[in-house]
């Protein structure tokens, strides 16, 4: 990989491999499960409306256990990449932890949203969100009890598609760690970013199931292959 000098607009997916040295489980099992529940019962907007109360409590469990979670090196390293690149970077994150952030990254577009946030339904507000949310409390702004988790469900678009695709578009270098390439539209991003001749990286514990679309792959965890291959850039 070369030096800083050969590219100026760097794009970076990370997934779920990037906060799993962190203690948070990665998104679902083979077998369709997460945590123990089906895919279907906890994470779309069906679910939602045929047991809310399911669908909180289960929310509620992860935006408490994330809060306990520290950044590992992964997130480390790429935070010092945010803070010393002079030309374009976006970090755009599958994940809805707020790891990247607290290790001190800025430039970090959540595309499937934050535990750590509510929605209100009602109004379209957005609030920082912290304790629980199966009591129903009362939105900040309009008092509607009409709280849900400001996370992306199946069946639903993804955040700012629109700034991701722009960044894209410029990008010289797009590097994917711990994704699976299993979940579009992220897992097309690669196939976009090399057909608009960006060079393509995958840093990844095995190959994806896009990984014949990188010109390059570096496996391993990401906590040891992520801080090399930082190192290397900003040498």
């Amino acid at each position: 990989m070369a030096a800083m000098g050969k590219y100026r607009n760097i794009v970076i997916l990370t997934g779920a491999g990037v906060s799993a040295e962190s203690g948070i489980d990665t998104f679902r099992s083979a077998g369709g499960l997460w945590e123990n529940h089906r895919v279907e019962d906890v994470a779309t907007p069906q679910a939602f409306v045929r047991d809310p109360d399911l669908v909180h409590r289960f929310y509620d469990m992860r935006r408490a256990a994330i809060q306990e979670k520290l950044p590992n090196p992964a997130h480390a390293a790429l935070a010092e990449l945010d803070a010393r690149w002079t030309g374009d970077l976006l970090i755009v994150t599958q994940n809805v932890d707020d790891l990247h952030e607290r290790a001190g990254a800025r430039r970090v577009l959540h595309m499937h949203g934050e535990h750590l946030k509510a929605w209100c339904t009602s109004c379209d507000l957005r609030s920082p969100w912290r304790t629980t949310l199966i009591e129903r409390p009362p939105c900040p702004v309009c008092q509607a009890r009409t709280l849900r988790p400001d996370v992306v469900w199946f069946g639903e678009m993804p955040y700012r598609m629109g700034e991701i695709y722009a960044a894209l578009r410029s990008a010289d270098l797009f590097v994917s760690i711990g994704t699976s390439g299993a979940v579009y539209p992220a897992a097309g991003f690669v196939r976009d970013a090399r057909e608009l001749g960006a060079r393509t990286l995958e840093l990844n514990l095995e190959r994806s199931q896009g990984s014949r679309w990188f010109h390059e792959s570096r496996l391993g965890p990401a906590s040891e292959v992520v801080p090399v291959w930082v190192e290397e850039v900003l040498a």
